[in-house]
């Protein structure tokens, strides 16, 4: 599994800098909505199944109870699978590139990287008063080529990250000028 010393796919020499995972928050909001849902069927049971007496019926009390389970393990299911999403969503930074683990559903997962020489736009994105009192944001880096954008997404302290990244992205090309060459030549 991934973590802030081992990730697939390491190279060598390559030494983790920075390791982020989504802002807490996120899995609050879960856990929040999750509840939410789970107090309709208990509403449900206080303001009408007590003041009807269908639920005296035996067929009527075997529906309801089936449709409360079948409802109970959605709930599981939901917040189950939007914690893995929480949880295996990863960005990490090391010393020669920046990589991007991305969970997409319960069994797919889409993993890219981009070398730290190559980012050229590196910005961040608080929106919201909730982002701004807690301090998290979305960090967006843009590399040469037609390549589409890396998003971090909701991390904690994304300016910081934003001027992180770019001081290693700076002394990355810095330390190695023959790339950017290479580069330039293809």
């Amino acid at each position: 599994m991934y973590s802030k010393h081992h990730f697939p796919n390491q190279k060598p020499n390559e030494q983790v800098l920075m390791f982020f995972r989504r802002h807490w928050i996120v899995v609050a909001k879960i856990l929040l909505l999750s509840l939410i849902i789970t107090t309709i069927p208990i509403i449900f049971y206080l303001f009408f199944a007590r003041t009807y007496t269908f639920l005296e019926n035996d067929m009527y009390r075997g529906v309801y109870i089936l449709f409360n389970s079948a409802y109970a393990l959605f709930v599981i299911l939901f917040t189950f699978s939007n914690f893995i999403d929480y949880y295996l969503d990863v960005w990490i930074v090391t010393n020669m590139r920046v990589i991007n683990i991305e969970q997409k559903g319960l069994f797919s997962r889409e993993m890219s990287e981009k070398e730290l020489g190559r980012m050229q736009d590196i910005t961040s994105e608080v929106t919201g008063f909730l982002a701004t009192v807690l301090g998290f944001g979305d960090v967006h880096i843009q590399t040469a080529g037609e390549e589409q954008r890396f998003v971090f997404k909701q991390i904690p302290d994304a300016e910081e990250v934003t001027r992180k990244i770019s001081n290693l992205a700076a002394e990355y090309r810095a330390a190695n000028p023959d790339e950017d060459k290479a580069e330039e030549i293809q």
